[in-house]
């Protein structure tokens, strides 16, 4: 049975992280997300106090992301971030693993990086680990998938939407077998309508990362996919 439009809805992260998003975007963005009751909106780090006071009274929560886009900030510097981030409002920390290190095979460094951004927000904010999967073949995606469940990350991400690639239902489905139950599966990158929305949420995605929230929406009921760029 395919999920409702409030089910795919409370499982969206509503995302706005171009360099050129002003307050009146971010604004909309807001008010887009308790509309239509998103999960979270997902922003850079210097927009979370602003966004904490656009929603406050609503449930909508704030994902910031850390070390974005591309991962290679030193690690105690994404922790920094992250804990700035949550202690401004935000519940969830969308990070960047250190994609390189991953890529030369220097896994202890990789789990080290996650960890200490997971111990800088501990019992404040999850943490999702964004792989940036268009960079890596199956077995790199399986083995960052294990270095985050084993840093104690909540979550594990496909995609910033500003590197090569973006979520595939294989992805998905790989991610979700290479982690433990307790353990989530955020799709970004690309999804943009509704038949694909519901499509990453039955491969095992538990969380979407978009900033075609709306459009998804509008296109519940088998309407055709929607053009909308973006993350």
């Amino acid at each position: 049975m395919s999920p409702s439009i409030a089910e795919v809805a409370s499982t969206i992260d509503h995302t706005l992280l171009k360099a050129d998003a002003t307050a009146s975007a971010i604004h909309k963005l807001c008010r887009e997300a308790a509309e239509h009751r998103f999960y979270s909106v997902c922003v850079n780090g210097f927009w979370v106090p602003f966004c904490r006071e656009q929603l406050a009274g609503t449930d909508v929560k704030i994902s910031a992301v850390v070390g974005f886009p591309l991962g290679a900030s030193a690690s105690a510097v994404k922790a920094f971030e992250a804990a700035r981030a949550a202690e401004q409002g935000a519940g969830d920390i969308d990070m960047v693993l250190a994609i390189g290190l991953l890529l030369e095979g220097n896994h202890a460094a990789v789990q080290a990086d996650i960890r200490e951004v997971v111990r800088a927000v501990e019992d404040q904010a999850i943490v999702k680990v964004i792989l940036e999967t268009g960079f890596l073949n199956e077995e790199q995606k399986r083995t960052a998938c294990q270095l985050a469940e084993q840093a104690g990350a909540h979550f594990v991400k496909t995609s910033t939407g500003f590197g090569p690639g973006g979520a595939t239902l294989d992805d998905i489905r790989l991610m979700r077998a290479s982690v433990s139950p307790h353990v989530q599966v955020k799709a970004s990158g690309g999804v943009r309508d509704w038949p694909t929305a519901v499509a990453m949420l039955e491969a095992g995605a538990t969380r979407l990362g978009t900033s075609s929230g709306v459009a998804i929406l509008s296109g519940a009921g088998g309407a055709a996919p929607t053009q909308t760029g973006g993350y």
